[in-house]
């Protein structure tokens, strides 16, 4: 064997050892986040990760829909992938892809959270696959110049959807603000309130500049710093009379965000499979190493 096949033999064992190392690790540890993780109600959950179950209700006004079959919905994912057929060889190509931002609701009979799906692995049960000669499927009717393009041509479309009334299982960052919810942090808070008066200069002088001279010494730095606790106060409390609202989105640390209309048990069974399919290819990758080393395996001793 040549030194550089054996060298990229090498590397490529290297990689894959390592990387499905860390795959099977990075699955077993967002399995144990759901099961682990005790479920919650809305009106009562702490702030932070949490784990919801519930049913999905739609934004008032809300007006999205499926971008390839224009059916209403909450949040839409989609693919188009074109037939193509190269040196004997057939296969699909993705041409476009997307998925929704809007935002929606998840409702628990206690409270109603309002869900930020970015960043999320979104398990749905309602998918849609099928074939069609045009492009985008939505235009399928009109003729002319785009039907002439697309002519010959075939592509499969994919549109999965959240829709109202499904059940709905969500793990993430939970957070509250109104209600009397939310704890003051009076130093941040005052810190916030400073920042916004220093944006305006003008008026922070104007405000405190006693002896007009340009500048604020550190007694009308003093009278700032007091005035803004107070106005960080008063915002506090003005904050805490306002009805109670939650939001649940993907949390700043590597928890696991999830947004699935099947249980925890079944996701995590399925996070378990995934672990148990990376932990093969690790050792492949392991016996790979060996051989390309020279190294004889233990049964062969």
């Amino acid at each position: 064997m040549a030194i550089e096949a054996q060298w990229f033999g090498l590397a490529v064992s290297v990689g894959t050892t390592a990387v499905s190392a860390w795959w099977c690790l990075r699955r077993v540890s967002q399995a144990r986040h759901l099961l682990d993780t005790p479920t919650s109600k809305i009106r009562s959950a702490a702030q932070g990760y949490v784990e919801l179950y519930g049913v999905i209700t739609a934004q008032p006004e809300s007006t999205v829909v499926g971008p390839l079959t224009g059916k209403p919905c909450v949040w839409w994912r989609f693919r188009i992938e074109e037939h193509v057929q190269d040196d004997n060889k057939r296969s699909w190509r993705s041409l476009e892809s997307g998925v929704s931002d809007a935002l929606f609701t998840l409702s628990d009979g206690t409270g109603d959270c309002l869900i930020n799906p970015n960043g999320a692995h979104v398990r749905t049960t309602t998918r849609e696959v099928w074939n069609g000669r045009q492009r985008h499927p939505l235009l399928a009717n009109k003729r002319g110049l785009l039907g002439f393009l697309s002519l010959g041509k075939n592509y499969r479309y994919t549109e999965e959807r959240l829709h109202v009334g499904q059940p709905l299982y969500a793990i993430g960052d939970f957070r509250s603000s109104g209600g009397g919810r939310q704890g003051l942090d009076l130093a941040a808070q005052q810190g916030a309130v400073i920042r916004e008066w220093k944006s305006d200069f003008s008026g922070l002088l104007q405000r405190f500049d006693s002896d007009s001279n340009g500048l604020l010494d550190d007694q009308e730095w003093n009278r700032v710093r007091l005035a803004a606790q107070l106005e960080a106060e008063d915002r506090h409390r003005q904050q805490s009379l306002k009805p109670a609202s939650h939001h649940l989105a993907k949390p700043r640390e590597s928890q696991p965000f999830v947004l699935s209309t099947t249980g925890e048990d079944e996701l995590a069974r399925g996070f378990y499979w995934q672990a148990a399919g990376a932990a093969l290819l690790c050792l492949l990758g392991a016996i790979g190493c060996a051989w390309f080393l020279g190294i004889k395996p233990l049964w062969s001793l």
